[in-house]
């Protein structure tokens, strides 16, 4: 009988940027990374932080055999708080602000850019930000654009958060800092100076391979987005029956198509 390999060990940091200390981890053997392959590096969604990847990164390390990384956006998880409201250029402002950061600490220079909901939006700003580092984007249930079916989501959400027990379940991720981080969300997007925003400039630049996944159930999204994303750049795979989560509804599928693809485009 064939053991499953052992998960890889987690290396913790922090590291110090301009609006505070962020929390980082890597998954992979070593904590450098001087002769591994370009990692992953992860985007968390508007609510995520490291830990709400859950078992996702470890299963991507040993899937594709590249080290993954993740972290908390300041003002998300065990990051500092983020000193004051969330600014409207946030999506922008995190590849050029945080990614060289990273890129330093870890010690790697080319990387995948792998990001969830508004993530993917910054794994392809990253990409338009970087574009001799960034091999791949990936984007699972990404926003290319402010859709009506995107703030109905978002004043759905926003309802069930005003209820004590919504706000108990993202305090175990992100503490005292959990109302903040509902409001950076759901009044970002709500506000009419957000509404004329889209990912085109940014994927006009775009130079690498993009590879956009999407459930077809998405709440807050539909598959224009992932089409708009991919088009002339790679390819859009619509999930069937899968909603906002497609790395946690449907792991093992989105680890094949992810893997296919940065096989085929980057080796």
């Amino acid at each position: 009988m064939i053991q499953p390999a052992p998960p890889f060990p987690t290396h913790d940091r922090m590291i110090h940027a301009q609006t505070g200390a962020f929390f980082a981890r890597l998954w992979w053997e070593n904590a450098a990374l001087d002769d591994a392959p370009p990692p992953f590096l992860l985007f968390h969604d508007s609510l995520g932080c490291t830990d709400l990847w859950r078992g996702f990164p470890q299963a991507l390390a040993a899937a594709s055999g590249r080290p993954v990384i993740a972290y908390d956006r300041p003002g998300f998880g065990r990051s500092d708080p983020f000193p004051g409201p969330l600014p409207a250029d946030f999506i922008a402002a995190e590849a050029e602000g945080v990614v060289p950061l990273l890129r330093r600490q870890f010690g790697f220079t080319r990387f995948i850019a792998c990001g969830h909901s508004v993530g993917g939006g910054m794994a392809v700003e990253t990409a338009a930000r970087h574009p001799h580092a960034c091999l791949v984007v990936v984007t699972m249930g990404a926003q290319a654009f402010v859709e009506d079916r995107t703030l109905a989501g978002i004043r759905t959400a926003k309802a069930g958060f005003g209820e004590a027990e919504g706000l108990a379940r993202l305090e175990r991720y992100h503490g005292d800092k959990a109302r903040w981080v509902i409001d950076a969300w759901t009044e970002t997007w709500l506000s009419p100076a957000f509404a004329g925003w889209t990912l085109d400039a940014a994927l006009a630049r775009v130079a690498c391979p993009v590879l956009a996944i999407h459930g077809e159930a998405d709440e807050f999204g539909s598959a224009e987005h992932p089409r708009r994303i991919a088009e002339g750049r790679g390819r859009a795979e619509i999930l069937a029956g899968i909603g906002h989560n497609p790395h946690r509804e449907a792991e093992e599928q989105v680890l094949r198509l992810i893997g296919e693809f940065v096989s085929d485009v980057a080796g």
